[in-house]
């Protein structure tokens, strides 16, 4: 497990207008996933112990989300021979276990983490419903235990931006493992 953070990506980013695959193998556009107020993607897996620490708080977040006009997606860059705990199985696995009630999409090309130069697990972006970057950062101020959570940071974003304010600043990078990336 190589641990990296997230890079700086400025505000104003437009979203690509890229496609996924559901655990279903049918496939999912991006863009066809921003609610009325916007998107949070999330890149994140199954097995990296930091993704698995902040699942349920992104699962949670997600509800609050929504009833603020933001959607939510999961997509996992992991799809590698390598690490079949975060292959599409084990998605499948995960959706049902966690109560996962968004889309958990399988960026099995890497194209969707490279266009968004996406570097670990968990790495968050919330856009706006025109589809720009409004906040990349982390989720709050302790991935590792929800208890010593002293500053929430993604729910005061989403605040701001449902509000129709200004991005937050500082913006502070997520850190997790490193993404899974396939030989080119």
């Amino acid at each position: 497990m190589a641990l990296v953070a997230s890079i700086h990506v400025d505000t104003g980013w437009q979203m690509p207008d890229l496609n996924l695959k559901n655990v279903d193998g049918g496939e999912v556009n991006l863009n066809s996933l921003i609610g009325e107020k916007g998107l949070l993607v999330a890149f994140t897996c199954n097995h990296c112990p930091y993704a698995i620490a902040v699942w349920p708080r992104l699962i949670r977040h997600a509800a609050t989300l929504k009833k603020m006009g933001i959607n939510t997606v999961a997509v996992n860059p992991n799809i590698h021979p390598d690490y079949p705990a975060d292959g599409v199985p084990a998605m499948q696995e995960k959706i049902t276990e966690w109560g996962i009630d968004f889309p958990y999409l399988a960026d099995d090309t890497q194209q969707v983490a490279k266009a968004f130069e996406a570097q670990c697990t968990p790495d968050l972006y919330l856009f706006r419903a025109d589809g720009r970057l409004f906040y990349h950062g982390r989720i709050d101020d302790y991935w590792k235990d929800e208890e010593k959570v002293t500053r929430e940071e993604l729910i005061p974003a989403a605040e701001l931006l449902a509000a129709d304010e200004n991005p937050p600043q500082p913006q502070h990078p997520t850190i997790g493992c490193s993404i899974k990336w396939k030989e080119s």
